[in-house]
């Protein structure tokens, strides 16, 4: 069975004996979050169905966002864009970015990425267009609090960002749960 056939069967499974509170007769979820919180997150595999419960959060309460290291490449690239999506059109009034230690992309090498790149196919030419940033993306999951601290504050420089939203930087330990502060983000509520 392929994976993709996989996932189809674990599907038809799941819809024909719902957990509770699924049922068709039961009333939709909201898109909202109803605790008004966005995560930027890892997508690191050790993360799933465990982050979330290690900090109180479920269905339903925060927007969730995941990329290899909880990262803000960018100004305006994607987690900027959910950000901006999950705080004007979802209602999000806080931002929790949440690193994690060990991580395991944290042995990446930009030139054993770029060989094994090559061996794939990737021509050379497309792999130029990253080679500058390659280094520095990589660079950053190397120190995961250096990287939590670096991407609040990108977020909180944001000219998109409204000046009000905290943006917290945590660290997450993904063998026992624990979570430790790296940057209190509190911002005031805005002057009227």
């Amino acid at each position: 069975m392929t994976v993709l056939e996989q996932i189809l069967e674990a599907n038809r499974r799941f819809v024909a004996s719902p957990p509770s509170g699924l049922s068709p007769a039961a009333p939709k979820p909201s898109k909202l979050p109803r605790r008004q919180i966005a995560l930027l997150t890892c997508m690191d595999t050790r993360l799933v169905d465990f982050l979330e419960p290690a900090v109180g959060i479920r269905r339903q309460d925060a927007v969730v966002i995941k990329n290899a290291g909880n990262s803000v490449t960018g100004p305006f690239g994607a987690s900027i864009r959910s950000l901006l999506l999950a705080i004007f059109e979802l209602g999000v009034r806080e931002i929790l970015v949440i690193g994690h230690e060990d991580c395991g992309a944290a042995g990446a090498d930009p030139a054993a990425l770029t060989a094994k790149m090559l061996a794939r196919g990737i021509s050379a030419d497309a792999i130029k267009m990253i080679e500058g940033q390659l280094a520095a993306w990589l660079g950053n999951i190397h120190h995961p609090e250096a990287n939590v601290a670096q991407v609040v504050g990108r977020i909180h420089a944001n000219p998109l960002i409204p000046r009000e939203i905290p943006v917290h930087g945590l660290l997450f330990d993904p063998h026992g749960g624990g979570i430790r502060v790296i940057v209190d983000g509190y911002a005031p509520p805005p002057e009227k």
